[in-house]
């Protein structure tokens, strides 16, 4: 959304600095959660995508920001963080 406001602006001393928007906050976060979810496991994207029947190309545009995860995904990566052993149960 390059038309969106900025909610944090560029540091203007810092000429590769640039300016974040809503939108890229929330899918930065959501990136974040994800990543986090799936380290704390100790699982590869490949793992982690192969055992939640994740698509791993998917996986990666989530956690590299390049495209937004539904709520719902971030609803199921934070069930998977709380009881991986039950997901991966529950869709085997």
């Amino acid at each position: 959304m390059k038309d969106e406001p900025a909610i944090l602006a560029s540091e203007t001393r810092d000429p590769e600095d640039f300016d974040v928007s809503a939108t890229a906050l929330d899918r930065a976060q959501k990136a974040r959660l994800i990543r986090m979810a799936r380290t704390s496991l100790g699982l590869s994207q490949g793992k982690f995508a192969l055992r939640f029947r994740v698509s791993l190309g998917t996986l990666r545009d989530w956690e590299q920001a390049r495209t937004t995860a539904p709520d719902f995904a971030v609803a199921y990566v934070r069930v998977i963080a709380l009881h991986p052993d039950m997901v991966a149960a529950a869709i085997a």
